[in-house]
Order: C-alpha cells, then structure tokens, then sequence
C-alpha cells in the first residue's frame, strides 16, 4: 500500500451511473445540425473529450469551428436535460472506496472529457462537494484528451504526485485504458459498468479488469 500514491477515477460508467445519456446527447445534437451517426461511431469515441470527439463527425471546411461550437453547446444542453429527467446516481460502492483510500493517505482525483461546467452540474447533484476527492480534472483544463495522458498527468499535478509508478488508472473504456498506457501508470485498470464490454477492454492494455469501483480497495487491502 505504501506503494501506491495517487489514484485517478474517470467519471461517467466508472464511478457515476451511464444509462446511455451521453451518447443520446451526441446523437441528438449531431442530428439536430443534419449529421447522422450510427451508435458504433459514437461507441469509437466514448472516454474522449465530449467537445473533441463531436468535432470529429463535423465536416471540415470553413464553418467547421462555428459549426462545432454550436453542436457542442446543443450537447450540453441535450446533457442536461436527460440528467435532469434521469437524476444522477453514484455507481454504488464509488464514494466508500474514495474513503478507503483517503483514510490510507491515498490522494484520489476525477478525470473526465465532461467540461469544466458540466462537471460541477453532475458532482452538485451527487452531492460530490468539497473534500470528497482531491482533485477534479475536466477535458477543458488540458489541450488534448484522451488516449493522450495529460487528464491522468493533470491529476498528478494537482494532487503533487510525482511518480507514475505510484499512480493508478480507473475506467470504463478503451480509450480511458490507452490514456493509462501512454501514461505509463502502474495500475491501469478496467471497470465493466460503463461503456465498453469486457473483450473491448480484454483488447487494451490493462493490468486488471473489475466488475467496478466498488472492488478497488481488494486490490490494496491486503498489501
């Protein structure tokens, strides 16, 4: 345990509840500015960052940038509005292990593509406030998302980790994974309560596969 310093938890299918709003509020901005996506494209880009990975199905040209900006905001608002409709739950187990590892001088962080804004809105209504974590890391604070490393290396950052080596790596996703990878964390580990299954995550480089947050502590609590 004295090993481990810092771990870095994604939010959305790894430690808060994805019953399918962010890709319904993908498809439905897309949709809304006449660009048609099939569940696999948007499936590719789950764990990236919400405002990159729309940029992508936009067309290039001129009007790209504004045209970005305006389905993004529509994101947002689609986003909203189905959380408000569904409320937002905590996977079960996420906040206790969150304490574990605090209570054994374990810094913990949230990494997520959401942005800055949305994320506050989400951790308000988990009733995720101040000191629950030490840190928070949003899509908008780094100049790539992922499988770039700089969400997990933001963390470090922010929480005065300096070693990789000591730094583990939660998600749901491939791409959360490959972050991880190109990280170079110790622990990269993968949970099956998000977005991918588990021969997609089987497929990335991971060192563990869990069912969900709630089984994180197992992996210490005998160290």
């Amino acid at each position: 345990m004295d090993e481990l310093e810092l771990v870095v938890f994604d939010l959305a299918g790894t430690t808060v509840e994805d019953h399918g709003e962010v890709p319904a509020a993908f498809s439905a901005a897309l949709a809304g500015h006449g660009i048609e996506v099939t569940d696999a494209e948007i499936q590719n880009v789950r764990g990236a960052s919400k405002r990159q990975a729309l940029r992508h199905f936009i067309p290039a040209g001129p009007e790209q940038a504004r045209l970005a900006e305006e389905v993004y905001a529509s994101f947002r608002a689609h986003l909203a509005q189905r959380y408000a409709a569904g409320g937002v739950q905590a996977i079960p187990g996420a906040a206790a292990a969150f304490r574990w590892l605090r209570d054994r001088a374990v810094r913990v962080a949230l990494n997520t593509g959401f942005d800055r804004e949305t994320t506050g809105l989400l951790l308000g209504a988990l009733g995720w406030t101040a000191g629950i974590v030490d840190a928070v890391v949003c899509g908008d604070d780094v100049p790539q998302g992922r499988p770039a490393p700089y969400l997990i290396f933001r963390a470090m950052e922010a929480t005065g980790a300096r070693s990789v080596h000591r730094v583990a790596n939660v998600g749901d996703t491939t791409l959360d994974l490959q972050a991880g990878q190109n990280a170079g964390v110790r622990w990269n580990i993968g949970v099956l309560s998000g977005a991918h299954d588990r021969q997609a995550l089987e497929s990335t480089p991971h060192t563990h596969l869990l069912s969900s947050v709630a089984e994180v502590a197992r992996l210490w609590e005998t160290a």
